[in-house]
């Protein structure tokens, strides 16, 4: 998201909340709604907690004139003094902790958060993020609506923004988008209360942010409905279906043609229709046959303004404004509609009864907050206060989860961990070595603390530091040669090389998948003079090219640490000294600097050999890679085989579509909707994992397919079909279950965008175990 940006148009806005400030005001108006202790305002049916739902939000709107609610289209509601409503703010961030964003105010009794690792690193700690935000609003220092995660598919390791999200692979985004969600909404209150809203966004094929001057702004997303349907759709899809969230933001782009905010097909018959977004853990939101809006869609900051300047999709801003309402949009972020709607009535575009509709949906999800039920100190969750937030268990969580996502890429003659009898003197070199900010990534809070790399180091060595560059960007070798003395008086060199915010980050795509500046050469000439073990660690949220460090044996190890949050030189350090054994997987490929040579634009997941195209990501790309995604070194030496796994798949013959495929084969397919049939296909996959080494570990396993045609007819050459976690201790066996749903694990979606299976021998691997699996006809 981008901050609102048009000065004047907030200036209007403050003008038309000053005219609401004409109407009859209710005394000492509270800084939350519905005050139990004002007896007028306990005369107002939304402020009654026993009545349902529908019947207090429709008890709002009929009291609202036409100014006030067109006023409240907007991120930055106006207060409604006359009924009590003090402005409300919908616009927080809660990426990887609660961040500094329009409605979230640090400082006096709150000066920080917790900050946990960025996304791309990990996919833990939701709960907490959730405690600290309703912490915060219980002291009016933030709202409850969070535009939170980030869930578009990281396509192309050069978007800025990849960091943000949990990587390429659409089941396991899946997975992160619907753990997150329910983390942060926390329904356990039962019924269809919220402990905190979540967001789920940028919807959809969003992940060009500024490429060689193409920005996100005027981006014509070219999208093919099979792309759209197994790559770029189905984390959004398991938002809403499997996590019900509360609320789905559009994106700035244009898809194939139509601003998202303005796509009724998106965002009405899609997403609230097709998926049924009703951001309730209810079946429906139907009370007594009256449809209940549950849920709200929300545009990304500026986005109706962005399509009005840099398209020609709409020719007037009232048009814009009805296209917006019309497709399904709830809230602008920004100020346009607050402007513009009055006229759009006026000139017939749409009528009140829209603006009605729109203000259903957001009413709805402010109630499930209990953002009209009086003092939030003495609702659920208001025991949550100063006590709450930055607690050492929240810490010790952020922590954990560094090391968890911390991934081991180059142990060579196993020089890690290092030994700690053996290692008195550490030098900490590279422009990282004391990084504070640039560990915290995008979309940050004020962290509670910060433990730098050479912090966490001191905990175990003496430590000598040298910075090796001025900055990330490392113009000049000016400070290498002093690097290279630094390293000659250790026993052990770390160097702390990678990116920051300057190379990666909104706004911002990379031109280079290269280490910046002389980077390589600082890395390259301290190495040669290491007297002892030489380990780089790279923070980045996307892939590195460090093949020239892949294949010099004097690079003996080489972490990735992503963007490790506040505990981030604490977490490097206890994997660097065995104190955690590294199991961290890489969730997105690693490509070579040729990639670049592809435009960024190419939004074609699978590749076209006619045209020199190589696909993108593990599932569909043909070219090297440096490493691949799922990748991971681990200090045990573990094993993987199939314990149960069916011997074949059947099902009736009736329910088949037979076609001819590539070459001699012949093969029938499934429609994958045809939930009857698939439910019977749905079948557990027990692994076992032996621990050979000396050391617990605790390690992700993952389940993958490949089908018949693997790589040929539109099919991925493997995809992702489950995972799950697994601690071993040393010489211990463990079993895994995973579930698969053949229907959706081992499918693919058709030109046409519905998902299919194909008959035939599909193959499930783990580690270096194979499977056949045979799905056949039944007569």
């Amino acid at each position: 998201m981008a901050k609102a940006s048009f000065c004047s148009h907030w200036i209007l806005l403050l003008l038309l909340e000053v005219a609401l400030l004409t109407h009859q005001v209710v005394a000492g108006q509270a800084p939350y709604a519905c005050d139990q202790r004002n007896a007028t305002l306990l005369q107002f049916g939304f402020c009654n907690t026993r009545l349902p739902t529908s019947t207090r939000v429709e008890d709002l709107i009929s009291r609202m004139t036409l100014q006030e609610k067109i006023i409240q289209l907007v991120n930055n509601a106006a207060g409604i003094p006359r009924l009590g409503l003090p402005r409300y703010e919908w616009w927080q961030e809660a990426l990887h902790g609660v961040a500094v964003s329009p409605g979230v105010k640090f400082g006096g009794k709150f000066p920080g958060a917790t900050s946990f690792p960025m996304p791309i690193l990990t996919a833990a700690s939701f709960d907490a993020v959730s405690t600290e935000a309703r912490a915060m609003h219980n002291y009016q220092r933030a709202g409850l609506t969070y535009w939170s995660p980030n869930v578009n598919i990281y396509r192309d390791p050069r978007w800025g923004r990849g960091q943000e999200t949990p990587g390429e692979d659409p089941l396991l985004s899946s997975k992160y988008a619907t753990f997150y969600v329910r983390g942060l909404q926390d329904t356990n209150l039962g019924g269809d209360k919220l402990k905190v809203s979540a967001c789920c966004k940028h919807m959809t094929a969003y992940d060009v942010d500024n490429w060689k001057g193409t920005t996100r702004f005027k981006f014509n997303a070219i999208v093919t409905q099979q792309d759209l349907s197994d790559t770029y759709n189905p984390p959004f899809q398991s938002c809403v279906e499997d996590a019900k969230v509360s609320s789905v933001m559009c994106s700035y782009n244009r898809v194939n043609g139509v601003p998202t905010c303005a796509d009724y097909n998106l965002l009405s018959a899609t997403v609230r229709s097709s998926w049924n977004l009703n951001g309730s853990i209810l079946l429906t939101c139907e009370v007594l046959l009256l449809y209940l809006p549950c849920s709200y869609i929300v545009s990304d900051c500026d986005s109706l303004q962005t399509f009005f300047d840099n398209t020609n999709y709409a020719k007037t801003a009232e048009d814009v404004v009805a296209d917006a309402l019309l497709a399904g949009l709830n809230l602008d972020c920004g100020p346009f509609l607050a402007i513009h709607t009055q006229s759009a009535i006026t000139n017939g575009k749409i009528t009140e009864a829209n603006v009605n509709q729109a203000l259903r949906y957001l009413y709805n999800v402010q109630m499930r907050l209990g953002l009209y039920d009086g003092n939030p100190r003495s609702q659920p969750y208001g025991n949550l206060g100063p006590q709450s937030v930055c607690t050492g268990e929240n810490q010790q969580l952020a922590l954990d989860a560094a090391k968890e996502g911390i991934v081991l890429l180059k142990n060579n003659g196993n020089v890690l961990p290092f030994s700690k009898s053996n290692i008195r003197t550490v030098a900490a070199i590279g422009p990282h070595a004391k990084a504070t900010r640039a560990m915290i990534g995008n979309y940050q809070g004020i962290p509670c603390k910060y433990t730098t790399p050479h912090d966490g180091l001191s905990a175990y060595a003496r430590v000598v530091y040298s910075a090796g560059c001025s900055d990330v960007a490392c113009y000049s070798d000016s400070l290498i040669g002093s690097a290279v003395s630094t390293a000659s008086q250790a026993d052990a060199v770390v160097l702390f090389v990678g990116l920051d915010l300057n190379q990666e980050a909104e706004g911002k795509d990379r031109t280079s998948l290269l280490l910046p500046g002389k980077q390589q050469e600082l890395v390259t000439e301290v190495t040669k003079a290491a007297k002892g073990p030489a380990v780089l660690v790279i923070f980045s949220g996307g892939s590195v090219d460090v093949s020239f460090a892949k294949y010099n044996n004097k690079v003996q190890g080489i972490l990735w640490a992503g963007y490790p949050g506040e505990a981030g030189g604490a977490a490097i350090a206890q994997v660097l000294f065995g104190d955690h054994n590294p199991g961290g997987r890489l969730p997105v490929t690693w490509y070579p600097e040729s990639f670049t040579g592809i435009t960024m634009l190419d939004m074609n997941m699978r590749p076209d050999a006619s045209r020199g195209y190589p696909g993108r990501t593990y599932r569909f790309y043909t070219g090297q890679s440096v490493y691949n995604f799922g990748y991971g070194k681990t200090y045990s030496k573990l094993s993987h085989k199939f314990k149960e796994a069916p011997l074949s798949l059947g099902f009736p013959e009736a329910a088949a579509v037979k076609r001819s495929c590539d070459g001699n084969l012949t093969c029938f397919h499934l429609n994958a909707h045809d939930e009857i049939t698939c439910s019977t296909l749905t079948s557990k996959v027990r692994i076992l994992v032996h621990n050979k080494g000396d050391r617990p570990s605790n390690r992700a396993v993952l389940l993958y397919s490949s089908p018949p045609n693997a790589g040929r007819d539109g099919a991925p050459i493997r995809q992702l079909a489950g995972f799950g976690k697994v601690s071993v201790a040393p010489g211990a066996v463990e079993n895994v279950e995973i579930e698969i749903d053949p229907c959706k694990h081992l499918s693919h979606a058709g030109a046409n965008g519905v998902r299919i299976l194909h008959g035939g021998i599909h193959t499930l691997a783990v580690g270096n175990a194979r499977h056949p699996l045979p799905i056949l006809l039944q007569s």
